[in-house]
């Protein structure tokens, strides 16, 4: 395991962010054993512009005037860095090397924050762990010189507009000049591997312990005890660009007895859809993570209606973990990476699929099969994942002292 070495995290995730967060969890867990500063993206200039009034802006606003201290130390071992900056928003630039230009600049300006954190708090060398970022944080090997620079490809964001345009052209540039780069599924490892032998597929990993109910003293919360059973839930952001509303709504009409409940925060297009309209749909905003798990126990069974697209198809839904951890039955949409759970979840394609699968999963759950999926996801925590991290760098490690006896 590695112990006393230091860290900083740089990604797309701030440290307030309201939902669950990968990057999050790396950092907690690696704090364990080392320390780590946790970087908040830089406050962008139409942030600025447009939502001053929002209360994670007006804490970022109060950090770049003074009012507020740049450095909080949220666990032992673990600081966050709010950047007392305003990064320019140069996305809508058009050509590519003049927006590498102002990009850069904005890098620049980020390095220097990190490169004060790190002075204050005496991390004079550090592994640089970026979560996905191929725009914030492209110049940072190069600017802050780190021991060792990691990149992590969990998601398809090149896949959204915003990335796609400048994105499709760094993140490769990003991963071959990156000294180890890890993935969650092995159509991300292949797409790296192509720039990048220093690949490594490792999966994903879940806080099991938070997922937990051994005892069985885990309490179904109030909003549920009223909700007629059986249950068909989903917990995780409700938003079109992952979720396929119209199977929902299917599902839905199809079993009127049934009640779908959906917790998480909506985008516009469910806050404005026709599911609002079914009796037996029920909306639970936003939850504290501390209280997801009590949901799931009061499903009967979990779905994950996924919409097939280049975002979701081979990206690891981590609350299919999740659900596993609680032994819950599962009916997922039956994406290119759901392969890696063939045994633990039931497809569907469509709507009437997934009808078919949802009553398999009712008549046909036992203890036994929930005991199972307790033990299966048990093989997925944080801990180990972030052990087959901890195996390639010390590898690397040992090459750079090596390099330096020699």
């Amino acid at each position: 395991m590695l112990r006393g070495e230091n860290f900083v995290f740089v990604g797309l995730q701030p440290w307030d962010i309201s939902i669950g967060s990968t990057a999050k969890n790396i950092a907690q867990e690696v704090s364990r054993q080392n320390r780590v500063l946790y970087v908040n993206p830089p406050l962008n200039r139409s942030e600025w512009l447009l939502y001053r009034s929002d209360a994670k802006v007006q804490k970022r606003l109060n950090v770049i005037s003074g009012s507020t201290g740049c450095i909080e130390k949220v666990a032992d071992n673990l600081w966050v860095l709010t950047p007392r900056m305003v990064a320019e928003s140069v996305n809508f630039i058009e050509p590519h090397s003049l927006y590498r230009w102002f990009n850069k600049r904005n890098d620049a300006r980020l390095a220097e924050e990190i490169a004060h954190a790190a002075h204050e708090l005496e991390l004079d060398s550090y592994i640089i762990f970026n979560d996905n970022s191929m725009l914030a944080g492209f110049y940072l090997k190069e600017l802050l010189n780190p021991k060792l620079y990691i990149y992590l490809l969990r998601d398809n964001v090149i896949a959204v507009d915003y990335h796609k345009k400048h994105g499709t052209r760094m993140q490769p540039e990003l991963v071959a000049k990156s000294d180890l780069v890890f993935a969650n599924s092995d159509y991300f490892a292949e797409y790296c591997r192509a720039f990048n032998p220093k690949t490594y597929m490792i999966g994903q990993g879940c806080d099991v312990s938070l997922y937990s109910d051994a005892e069985g003293l885990l309490e179904i919360p109030s909003e549920l005890t009223k909700i007629h059973r059986p249950i068909v839930g989903y917990t995780g952001a409700l938003t079109m660009r992952r979720l396929d509303i119209e199977l929902i709504m299917n599902i839905a009409i199809y079993r009127p007895e049934w009640s779908i409940v959906l917790v998480g925060p909506e985008d516009e297009s469910f806050r404005s859809s026709h599911l609002h309209e079914l009796m037996n749909v029920h909306f639970i905003p936003t939850q504290p993570v501390e209280r997801l798990p009590s949901f799931i126990k009061g499903f009967d069974v979990c779905i994950n209606p996924q919409a097939i697209n280049v975002i979701t198809n081979w990206n690891y839904p981590l609350k299919i973990d999740e659900y596993l951890a609680m032994g819950k039955p599962i009916v997922a949409t039956n994406t290119v990476f759901m392969s890696y759970f063939e045994s633990w979840v039931r497809f569907a394609g469509n709507a009437r699929e997934y009808v078919t699968e949802i009553e398999k999963a009712l008549a046909e759950d036992t203890p036994e099969l929930h005991a199972a999926r307790v033990a299966y996801a048990k093989t997925h925590t944080w801990e180990n994942f972030v052990g087959k991290i901890y195996e390639k760098v010390e590898v690397e490690l040992d090459a750079l002292k090596e390099k330096v006896t020699y």
